[in-house]
């Protein structure tokens, strides 16, 4: 934006009550500020990536959702929205530096605060939320996936109800993470019997803490996600609902826009009008 001659300083002193966003990797200084990089460097200095895989695996995240989305477009609108609230006060805009390193290494405080309890070490595989032989993902006879997180002991117990284990001495010692390893060896042969189907229909709709690991098409089609209209094709193209919920406002439906070579005209036409419209109204106000 400086290159451009639109920096923060330029439009702040036409107009003090501005709130100015920057997303970027690093943030706004540092010694990386000016390094190129992506989500997955962020992430990974950041320390959000390092609990992101089993143990012994390659550290793996979803694509795009830690940091970019996560700590990066997120923080920013939750940024940009307290800083106008801020600005509609005092009258005095300020700029909004959502870095995406910062964003994803405070969304791991929760998991700090565990580690200052002794819940959770540095070494993976052996902390309350990736440990665990309740608390995982397993493989299913036909090659695809369901998860588990039967994590209070009262959706433990009714786990191995359902498991027909509940009365197999090894499996109540669920809490002690000397027995994890072989359990979930266990829990890994056992889940290799049935199908994903299979499991569903025993676990899914109980207080079991289950849910099958589902692709993005399977999803769109899934009673709870259908019920709920999470997500819709339009023109072809699956897209996901605006979120949150608003009961007053309810945001418009997604459209889908050409990529054609006017599509940039189009847009900024379209803000200008809507532009024009604010300030009439302002106006007239």
């Amino acid at each position: 934006m400086e290159r451009l001659g639109l920096g923060p300083d330029v439009c702040l002193d036409r107009n003090p009550a501005l709130v100015f966003g920057r997303m970027t990797g690093w943030g706004q200084d540092g010694p990386l500020a000016q390094t190129a990089g992506h989500d997955i460097n962020y992430i990974a200095l950041s320390g959000a990536l390092w609990y992101a895989g089993e143990p012994g695996a390659l550290p793996m995240a979803p694509p795009g959702l830690v940091g970019d989305i996560g700590g990066g477009a997120l923080y920013l609108a939750v940024g940009l929205l307290a800083a106008i609230l801020s600005a509609r006060e005092s009258g005095k805009g300020q700029v909004v530096d959502a870095a995406i390193v910062d964003g994803s290494a405070h969304m791991m405080n929760l998991l700090l605060s565990l580690k200052a309890t002794g819940h959770f070490v540095n070494e993976r595989g052996r902390s309350i939320l990736d440990g665990p032989h309740w608390y995982s993902t397993y493989r299913c006879a036909d090659d695809r996936y369901i998860s588990l997180g039967s994590l209070e002991p009262k959706f433990y117990t009714l786990l191995c109800q359902k498991l027909g284990i509940a009365d197999q001495p090894d499996f109540a010692n669920g809490y002690d993470p000397a027995c994890w390893p072989d359990l979930r060896h266990r829990f890994e042969e056992l889940f290799r019997r049935r199908t994903r189907d299979e499991w569903m229909t025993l676990l899914e709709g109980t207080d079991a803490c289950f849910a099958p690991v589902l692709d993005p098409d399977e999803a769109a089609s899934h009673p709870h996600m259908a019920a709920r209209q999470i997500y819709k094709k339009i023109d072809g193209i699956i897209q996901a609902m605006p979120s949150p919920r608003f009961s007053n406002t309810p945001p418009p439906e997604p459209t889908v826009k050409s990529a054609g070579p006017n599509q940039k005209r189009t847009i900024l036409q379209q803000w200008r009008t809507t532009r024009r419209r604010h300030v009439s109204r302002s106006k007239l106000s």
